[in-house]
């Protein structure tokens, strides 16, 4: 099974992927704890080392790259140093920011964790929770219309900071199947299932699935078959055909139409899980792009993720290690 997956990888090679989402700068503040503060309850952290990492929507786009693959990512960024130190990033990674709004009016989101080896101490968010004004979202609608002819698929990627709203979701799915793509979504857990309604492929963990469908928790906890409750009930609130429901150490369940199929998890070691379910969607998108079967681009993502969790912070998958793993 690997040495097949093995050689399916070589069909992640330049395939053109399109990620409209929120990105932001993830920062990192690591040292070590000796010591609780004089002044407060609280420890203090000795300063080793400071790091500026790709987040959000920036992350998935350099692991298609790292991957293999060709990303074109669109967003919206201020007019700030946030932004500034993000473009360099991407530019770095060969993330391409040719397609990057720039709205003078919002904060780049940046988003500090404070860290004591693999501990997170705090995490501190610079952000605004607010739609795009109509001239900022019909800017980047038009340069989604512009570079969607020439892309493979397509990955909307929200985390409700704004970028996302219903309209972006009906315009992106009227366009894709305009143009004959696939769109798969990363839902953003505040927003109802409705809000999806018309994509291609859905990925959600459980509890997002259940909060997007609008079921019970306390009435599903009773239930054996609940991971099916929740990913039938998706498929019917999305009309999404296949439903990709992540389960961490339990892997994922997949839902194809009317077939349900289990991909175990890959992790050896899990150090923490921040970006995993980025470099999820990025190899997903890649396997598909290259005509891989759900299956086999979700088995190919699971070893992906399972790479990424064995390492602090938000880091993507690189193709080696993936061939590696897959080796292994």
């Amino acid at each position: 099974m690997n040495q097949e997956l093995l050689k399916k990888l070589e069909h992640f090679k330049n395939k053109k992927v399109l990620i409209l989402g929120d990105v932001g700068l993830d920062e990192y503040v690591l040292g070590d704890v000796r010591r609780i503060s004089p002044e407060a309850p609280v420890p203090v952290l000795d300063v080793n080392q400071e790091d500026l990492r790709l987040g959000l929507s920036a992350n998935v786009a350099q692991n298609v790259q790292s991957l293999g693959g060709i990303p074109v990512l669109l967003s919206v960024v201020g007019s700030d140093e946030g932004a500034q130190k993000l473009k360099d990033l991407c530019l770095k990674s060969q993330v391409s920011w040719d397609s990057i709004v720039v709205d003078s009016g919002r904060p780049t989101t940046r988003k500090m964790r404070v860290m004591a080896g693999p501990h997170h101490i705090v995490r501190v968010d610079y952000e605004l929770r607010k739609y795009l004004s109509e001239k900022t979202e019909t800017q980047m609608l038009q340069g989604f219309e512009k570079k969607l002819p020439d892309v493979d698929i397509v990955i909307l990627q929200d985390y409700a900071k704004g970028v996302v709203s219903e309209k972006v979701v009906k315009k992106m799915t009227e366009l894709c199947k305009k143009n004959n793509k696939r769109l798969l979504v990363d839902p953003s857990r505040t927003n109802p299932g409705s809000f999806y309604e018309g994509c291609d492929l859905i990925k959600p963990n459980y509890e997002e699935a259940v909060l997007l469908s609008g079921l019970d928790f306390d009435s599903l906890r009773e239930i054996p078959n609940r991971i099916e409750q929740a990913g039938r009930a998706l498929q019917k609130k999305t009309g999404a055909h296949q439903v990709v429901l992540t389960q961490g150490k339990d892997g994922m369940s997949i839902f194809d139409g009317p077939q349900i199929s289990k991909v175990p998890t890959r992790a050896l070691k899990v150090f923490d899980v921040t970006g995993a379910g980025d470099t999820v969607i990025a190899a997903l998108a890649l396997g598909l792009a290259g005509g891989l079967d759900l299956v086999s681009s979700c088995a190919i993502a699971n070893y992906a993720a399972g790479i990424v969790v064995g390492k602090i912070g938000c880091v993507p998958c690189d193709l080696g290690e993936l061939r590696e793993a897959l080796n292994s």
